[in-house]
């Protein structure tokens, strides 16, 4: 038995080996040590190799999908080993000590799942296979519980942005593939092959017609199908005809900017809490739920597909009745897609087929409804033909399955009364049997005068007779016209001629019955399979329309407004708010304090200064979340908008590390402001803050000085750029489209009040002494504190300040005075000195102090 465990573990390679013995997956060696920790199950040992005990530890099939669970979301993966014969064929073939063959049937990976038990419902699941080919980077993109298919050309600065826009369960890339992501699946580099790519598209979907592809995208997409049929074992998933997706289709987001702007995932955790699309997420169905995260996830740059979605959220906004009984009615539909994708997989169940009759019939439904009104958007007008035309196959899943089919299919049951004569009849045969076999223990009670004679039945031994052990004895006597059987600890069990004629017939017509049963059930799922292509177009024509009517239902609940695209690249929104601030501050009883914001050509970034805590971080953010959502295809958080698009978007706001790549926070941030600058167009829209403040004052001024001309002279796009700076207010005098705002606040009786608005002109001060007494500073610091910026402050005055030679010099001006802030280091350590209590020693040590503190030998 080792042995050929040892032989399939060879094959399985890194992947934990489930290796099935029984009722239980077991595991061995350090598969078995990694299983016990993360599973927190015991580990055993059974055996020597090498002179050594064999680890050992295991989990129950019936149950083994959630530990599958657990293991893959800790990280691992896994081979499942199923036994291939039974244990009688095993014998015919070898004799009575013949192992049971084995094989892996199946490779359990994080981006190929498809059972509902360790699936996110509301999320995609997707792999990802890139691959080089013609001086390109090709990356093919599918969600197998669904079939979706994507295939794409990235260059290598654009790779990190694709797959912050996918959030991968799993990535696979040839050996030594140059762009390799963290975490990336090597595979052979032969499974990427372009021209095998082509020949594997073609024989899988049936067709040459992929000339369009490029040899990258045709060498990605061989490598994903490689991958596919490798962790599957030769049985393929349900997949679509891959579209090609130009990424100059969409708004291009980069990791960093979706992890500051919490699109999907929240920086907290990184969950769906908190994120934009937690917040405005109204869908009703698992597919509508992962639709609306692709959408935000890759805003359109086409003018009229996202006026086509905006007129569709428009029609269910304006009809609340008609909005009210659509979400009703999606309310009631299964999620189709993955029970699709399951069937197709190999791994449906006759549940899956219930879904897809009552998922299709109450499309049908919903197309009547809708097709009913008198003025339908034309992109609605496009989805209703695919939500009809399954009629026939509806109408014989519900004459041939009962209302709610099991989700295991060796037990039967499923095939309604009716539907088939025959297997009516077999049942109606098992029923009789089982009824004869009750009043059979009846009469035994009777006859032998053992009350608590009964008739059971298990999956070894079949139907026996079972008594207590002190009542055995009449039965043992030769002529009772009983046979034993066994005997347990406390009782003994029998059989009979006429139990065992009834049992062969019980037997007999229900194991007929589930052959029938299992007949028809194949054929239902040919039925599906050729007509998956159609289930499918109907699956993804449910999700818009619940992606349409959710945003309706969030733009009723806040107000929001229908945005409007202009030429151009102008950004005007009045009375705009963060929808997420915004509905964590109502949770507290408070409001949001809407702000208004207006980037045109003549004044394209803004300089916002102010205290911290004032807001500039949240009205930075609700501008370029407002233009997620309008090019998303959604109404927004505002009173008014007026947008040209943009084509990319960039932030680079609130302060992070990356310890693991060895970058600190100041390197993060200006790794991120060097890409901001090369990358940004005159299309692009970015927000910018506190730019330089990881470093020393000087340093800090100069990088931000020169990011804020850099964009203003080099990049030309529209631009929300928060600073402490004051000095680079000055900016306004020589840069024309560089327009100066402030977040207002207030002293009052000492303490500072946060007005949260955006206002015109500077800050007079940044109020960092007030913002830290909010924060609870002690006393004494606030005051020690006060002291030094009035020194600071009156220094600068007397000597010119930083901004002093500004405007003469092509970047910054000259330093504070050194030797004034040597002397002022000198005279902070005479201040509180006792002269008269100096003993000569001291007054020597303390001369030579000064001397250091002055700077000289």
């Amino acid at each position: 038995m080792m042995a050929q465990y040892l032989k399939l573990k060879a094959k399985a390679g890194d992947c934990m080996l489930f290796y099935r013995m029984g009722d239980f997956f077991e595991l061995f060696f350090d598969d078995a040590k990694a299983a016990s920790q993360t599973l927190d199950i015991a580990l055993t040992s059974r055996g020597e190799h090498g002179g050594q005990p064999i680890p050992m530890c295991g989990v129950p099939v019936h149950a083994a999908e959630g530990y599958l669970a657990r293991l893959i979301k800790a990280g691992h993966r896994v081979a499942i080993a199923e036994q291939t014969e039974t244990p009688e064929e095993a014998k015919a073939r070898g004799g009575s000590k013949a192992l049971v063959a084995r094989d892996i049937i199946r490779f359990v990976t994080a981006g190929t799942l498809t059972e509902d038990s360790l699936l996110d419902s509301w999320a995609s699941n997707i792999l990802v296979a890139l691959a080089e080919a013609g001086g390109e980077i090709g990356l093919a993109a599918a969600d197998i519980s669904t079939g979706y298919f994507e295939v794409s050309c990235v260059s290598a600065s654009a790779l990190e942005a694709e797959l912050a826009r996918l959030g991968p369960s799993e990535v696979v890339a040839p050996e030594s593939f140059t762009a390799q992501p963290y975490g990336a699946i090597e595979r052979p580099r032969d499974d990427f092959d372009s021209m095998a790519g082509k020949g594997a598209l073609a024989a899988h979907f049936g067709s040459t017609d992929f000339a369009s592809l490029s040899r990258a995208e045709l060498a990605a997409a061989g490598g994903l199908l490689a991958y596919l049929e490798h962790v599957g074992q030769g049985k393929m998933p349900f997949l679509k005809v891959p579209v090609r997706r130009e990424v100059q289709q969409y708004l291009l987001i980069d990791q960093a900017t979706r992890d500051s702007l919490e699109i999907t995932r929240s920086a907290n955790g990184g969950g769906r809490a908190g994120s934009l699309l937690a917040e405005i997420d109204r869908t009703i169905t698992g597919a509508g739920a992962r639709q609306l995260a692709a959408d935000l996830s890759a805003p359109l740059m086409d003018k009229g597909a996202i006026e086509a979605r905006l007129a569709l959220v428009q029609w269910f906004h304006d009809a609340p009745l008609l909005r009210d009984s659509t979400r009703a009615a999606l309310r009631q539909l299964p999620d189709i897609a993955r029970a699709l994708g399951r069937v197709v997989a190999g791994r449906g169940s006759p549940r899956d087929l219930g879904q897809i009759r009552d998922g299709l019939d109450g499309a049908r439904i919903l197309r009547e409804r809708l097709g009913a009104m008198a003025e339908r958007p034309a992109l609605l007008e496009s989805l209703l033909p695919a939500l009809d035309g399954h009629g026939a196959m509806v109408d014989l899943f519900s004459r041939a399955l009962v209302p709610t089919p099991p989700t295991e299919a060796s037990q039967g049951g499923y095939i309604a009364e009716g539907y088939d004569a025959a297997l009516d009849a077999l049942r109606l045969a098992g029923r009789d049997g089982r009824a004869a076999v009750a009043a059979m223990e009846a009469r035994y009670r009777a006859s032998t005068g053992i009350s608590a004679l009964k008739i059971r039945h298990n999956g070894v031994l079949g139907y026996f007779v079972e008594v207590p052990a002190k009542n055995a004895d009449p039965l043992m006597a030769a002529g009772s016209g009983f046979t034993h059987r066994q005997t347990m600890a406390g009782a003994v069990r029998f059989n009979s001629p006429e139990l065992h004629e009834e049992a062969l017939r019980i037997t007999q017509a229900s194991g007929h019955a589930l052959a029938a049963e299992a007949a028809h059930l194949e054929e239902l799922i040919g039925h599906v399979l050729v007509r998956r292509d159609a289930i499918a177009a109907s699956a993804d024509a449910l999700a818009r329309i619940d992606v349409a009517a959710a945003l309706a239902e969030r733009a009723a609940e806040g107000r929001w407004c229908l945005p409007e695209f202009v030429p151009g690249n102008e950004l005007q929104i009045e009375g705009g708010r963060h929808p997420v601030v915004e509905s964590a501050l109502a949770r507290l009883g408070e409001r949001f304090i809407a702000n208004d914001c207006g980037l045109a050509p003549d004044k394209r970034l803004w300089l916002v200064s102010g205290p911290n805590m004032g807001g500039k971080s949240t009205f930075l953010r609700q501008n370029a979340l407002i233009v997620i959502l309008a090019q998303a295809g959604s109404y927004v958080p505002a009173s008014t908008a007026r947008l040209g698009l943009v084509d990319r978007l960039f932030s680079r706001v609130g302060a992070s590390d990356n310890l693991a790549r060895g970058r600190s926070t100041f390197m993060v941030e200006m790794v991120e402001t060097a890409a901001i600058l090369a990358q940004a167009t005159e299309r692009s829209f970015v927000i910018l803050d506190e730019v330089g403040r990881g470093t020393s004052t000087y340093d800090g001024l100069a990088i931000a000085w020169a990011v804020v001309e850099g964009i203003h002279e080099a990049n030309r796009c529209r631009c929300l750029f928060a600073t402490h700076y004051h000095e680079l207010t000055r900016l306004a005098d020589t840069l024309d489209a560089l327009s100066l705002h402030h977040v207002r606040a207030k002293e009052y009786k000492g303490d500072l009040v946060l007005l949260h608005e955006v206002s015109d002109g500077p800050a007079d001060r940044s109020y960092g002494i007030a913002v830290a007494k909010l924060a609870g500073l002690p006393p004494p610091v606030l005051a020690r504190a006060t002291q030094v910026l009035e020194k600071l402050e009156k220094g600068r005055a007397e000597t010119g300040g930083l901004a002093a030679g500004l405007g003469d010099m092509p970047l910054f001006g000259a330093a504070l005075n050194a030797a004034e802030a040597k002397v002022d280091a000198v005279r902070e350590k005479l201040s509180g000195m006792d002269i008269d209590a100096l003993t000569p020693r001291q007054a020597l040590d303390l001369l030579y102090e000064l001397k250091g503190l002055a700077g000289e030998e």
